[in-house]
């Protein structure tokens, strides 16, 4: 296989995943908001400005934004390249450029996923077309993972499509975590100035952005807080959606593409082997006291594995 197809499988399937996460974070915490218990949980600023601040574009606490703005620049507009119509259309071409190693079933779902983005009307999406559009993109991401699941040789083809989405759900769902805690630690501020709030709610929202709240209240039996939430989505194995289990994914498929039957020092095998270990052996409470340095040391450690990545499979 050329590296240069490679890549394209790689990337295909990461704007796959990124659109589905966008896409159920935009919708989750839209209309959660709405049954609110608290004021400031309720406020449409307060949720747009988490929207926002997920998809890499934040705003000061306090400016105001426009709602049919913040809705179309995230779903529809082709300008901002964090939208999920860019991200529709990078896997479309992406996979286009890698025809001839897709099976049809999925190069078919492929294309009515991107006509379905395309023809969205962006005056209804504004209005009222939000949970339909958003919905809709995350039953078309569903379809796809089983078309890869069930319709491709488990080859290497197979290995570098899973290689994408693993490591696109780690870095998402890392986003997504620190986006919620953003919004806690505001709620945290106003609670300390008197304001009648409490960060429960985030902490089930937080759950179901990851589409794991019935997971998490059946594993732990209890309510979500910071340590219980934070450990089930970060360090949890029995999680699929957990951070460590999209890790130990990623080695996986690297060992499968990989022809060392032992990873060599600075190789892509070696280091992402070298970060699972580190983070199979830390305890929530460690990280929690300085959530801040975990969230940027675990970012900028997936994007080391994403550049030594390209440079051993996709560009040579």
């Amino acid at each position: 296989m050329l590296a240069r197809v490679a890549n394209n499988l790689f990337w295909m399937s990461r704007y796959i995943e990124r659109s589905e996460h966008v896409a159920r974070y935009l919708r989750v915490n839209y209309f959660s908001s709405l049954d609110a218990p608290n004021e400031l949980s309720q406020s449409r600023q307060f949720v747009l400005r988490s929207l926002l601040f997920m998809v890499g574009e934040p705003v000061k606490e306090g400016t105001h934004v426009k709602e049919t703005d913040v809705l179309y620049n995230i779903c529809l507009n082709p300008k901002k390249t964090y939208s999920i119509i860019n991200c529709v259309k990078l896997a479309r071409e992406n996979a286009n450029s890698s025809r001839d190693l897709l099976s049809t079933e999925l190069y078919e779902a492929t294309n009515k996923f991107y006509h379905f983005v395309l023809n969205y009307s962006s005056d209804y999406l504004v209005t009222k077309g939000l949970y339909d559009f958003a919905t809709n993109i995350i039953e078309f991401t569903a379809i796809l993972k089983a078309k890869i699941r069930s319709t491709l040789l488990y080859d290497e083809v197979y290995s570098i499509i899973n290689l994408g989405l693993s490591m696109e759900r780690a870095t998402q769902v890392i986003r997504i975590i620190n986006s919620k805690y953003n919004d806690i630690q505001i709620i945290e501020l106003k609670k300390e100035a008197g304001a009648l709030v409490a960060p429960t709610l985030e902490w089930d929202t937080l759950l179901r952005c990851v589409e794991s709240y019935d997971m998490m209240r059946r594993f732990t039996k209890s309510s979500p807080n910071s340590i219980n939430t934070l450990d089930f989505l970060i360090l949890n194995h029995q999680c699929p959606k957990s951070v460590i289990n999209s890790l130990s994914d990623v080695s996986h498929h690297v060992h499968n593409l990989s022809d060392d039957t032992k990873p060599q020092k600075g190789s892509t095998a070696f280091l992402v082997n070298k970060i699972y270990a580190e983070y199979q052996y830390k305890y929530i409470e460690e990280i929690e006291v300085d959530f801040r340095t975990f969230i940027e040391t675990i970012l900028n450690k997936l994007v080391e594995i994403s550049k030594k990545m390209e440079e051993e499979f996709f560009y040579h």
